[in-house]
């Protein structure tokens, strides 16, 4: 069955997908872009500011090739050597700190975390520094905790398939870890390669594997935590099951580095399947869209691993900055990547055949290419994976992470496009006469979210005018959430209330002042 319909679909044209194609697009440095327009509450008086004596006291705690102090704090590293710790990836969001701690164990924070507590010192946690909303890079003059040096592998059950690692651990590198026991990570992201476990945990990130394996809060089974006075919170069990009162490790999943550091983690990695198979669809509309979703998870309800979707503006960029070439004989208004895993290769092989077969002869997709190897496979999760590097070679790119009921997920990238058009900014079509360049959207549908981006010359007040708080708004119109995956950070804490109630809110800053009564721990995020 398989046979037969890879055939039909990609006897002229699937060798595409192989093939590499060179290009001359425009490469944009960070350090060029304008910086970002974001509001930026004021420092409070309430945080001390470093003196000789604190930093007396952390080269106690700490080898001196662990520090990274200017000569502002009384150190001699280069501002330069602090550059990556104070800005994100994007350049939108950038602190002031003189001072990163790199400790190596639980109880070097233990004793960091309870200093600065009786000090009044204000401190980031920081992992491998991949977020896009401001929560992992100081404010002003915060100390940078970063977890880089704890990334060792604690213990790995083979049977069970349980992982216990340091918070610092690479998620890529765990996957590979796994990977040689037969196992693999229950998620998987674009900036796999650099991101770090614990903020994994701290973001609750979701990611392309969420369709298949849920969230974190059912993958993590216990987590290590030092809080802010020092106390380590040792929940680092390995158990399925434990229903012992209240279940502690979910208050840190999500809290964005506000409640405690997350120093180590305990994960159940699920069986690494035997089969993978990965298509690509054209489509002629986000209706045509959820239909192929309803008939996939109708028809390989048990194997579909994945669904993701992009818009013709996101392929545009990724086939102008990544090595690629569409695999499909023609452009199309969105694309739909489909992936399949299990343990039974023919099982899988007709399942697939004939959920696309059927695809086809309903009229719901325009074309597809099924990859015949592993290569294909990396390449066609390039096309998806590749798209919020390609867009940042671009230009300034505004990032709205959003959860959004399916039916209506897509109509606020066209919503958007309008307000921009109307105010006179942007022209579909045309990247070089307006400020704002591309308006796209894309994302993992079989959770509702929704990645819209906004690629614009540099980010200025003008263009961020037209869509914040119009993008909360119409998320909050039809009962959505303002973050689905990337969290609140400092880009959404002014606008909460759009996700959350009143009431809610004051529990979240109850919460926060139990843990962390004088508000050093990431200061200025979320709350």
């Amino acid at each position: 069955m398989l046979a037969s319909v890879r055939a039909r679909l990609i006897s002229s044209h699937l060798a595409k997908a192989t093939c590499l194609r060179s290009h001359s697009g425009t490469s944009f440095a960070l350090s060029s872009r304008a910086s970002a327009l974001y509001h930026k509450p004021a420092r409070s008086d309430a945080f001390k500011k470093l003196g000789a004596e604190d930093m007396a006291y952390f080269k106690k705690v700490l080898p001196a090739e662990t520090i990274l102090a200017t000569a502002a704090a009384g150190g001699t590293s280069d501002a330069v050597e602090l550059e990556g710790f104070n800005a994100d990836w994007l350049n939108k969001y950038r602190g002031n700190s003189q001072v990163v701690l790199r400790p190596k164990t639980t109880q070097q924070v233990a004793e960091i975390m309870r200093y600065c507590n009786s000090q009044r010192i204000a401190v980031v946690p920081q992992g491998g520094n991949t977020g896009l909303v401001g929560g992992s890079v100081p404010v002003y003059d915060e100390v940078i905790l970063s977890l880089r040096n704890m990334n060792k592998v604690r213990g790995y059950d083979e049977v069970s398939g349980i992982l216990v690692c340091d918070a610092g651990c690479v998620l890529e590198e765990l996957d590979g870890y796994v990977a040689e026991k037969g196992h693999m990570m229950p998620l998987d992201l674009g900036a796999k390669g650099s991101c770090h476990i614990g903020g994994n945990v701290a973001t609750n990130a979701g990611g392309i594997r969420l369709l298949r394996y849920g969230s974190l809060h059912g993958s993590v089974l216990g987590l290590e935590v030092v809080l802010p006075d020092g106390t380590v919170l040792d929940n680092l069990s390995t158990l399925r099951k434990d229903n012992t009162g209240y279940d502690l490790k979910q208050l840190f999943i999500g809290s964005e580095g506000t409640l405690g550091i997350i120093t180590g983690v305990s994960v159940v990695t699920p069986r690494r399947p035997a089969a993978v198979n990965v298509a690509v669809l054209g489509v002629s509309s986000y209706k045509a869209v959820q239909k192929a979703f309803a008939l996939a998870r109708q028809r390989c309800g048990e194997i579909l691993s994945a669904y993701e979707f992009w818009d013709a503006n996101c392929m545009g960029a990724v086939l102008e900055h990544q090595d690629l070439r569409n695999p499909l004989s023609s452009d199309y208004p969105f694309y739909v990547l489909v992936e399949t895993s299990g343990s039974n290769k023919d099982h899988d092989d007709e399942k697939l055949g004939s959920l696309l077969e059927e695809l086809m002869e309903q009229g719901v997709v325009e074309d597809g290419a099924l990859a015949m190897d592993d290569s294909q496979i990396v390449r066609m999760w390039t096309m998806r994976e590749g798209i919020p590097e390609s867009l940042s070679k671009t230009g300034a790119t505004y990032k709205y992470d959003v959860s959004i009921p399916i039916p209506v997920l897509y109509d606020i990238v066209g919503d958007i496009t309008q307000r921009l058009e109307k105010e006179g900014l942007y022209t579909p079509g045309d990247a070089s006469s307006r400020p704002v360049k591309i308006v796209c959207g894309y994302g993992h549908i079989g959770d509702g979210n929704l990645h819209l981006n906004v690629v614009a010359e540099k980010f200025e007040d003008r263009v961020t005018g037209i869509f914040e708080p119009y993008v909360y708004e119409w998320v909050a119109s039809h009962r959505g959430s303002i973050s689905a995956e990337h969290g609140v950070g400092l880009m959404k804490r002014d606008y909460l209330q759009y996700s959350k109630s009143p009431a809610m809110v004051a529990y979240m800053k109850r919460i926060k002042n139990l843990f962390d009564p004088n508000t050093i721990l990431n200061p200025y995020k979320v709350l």
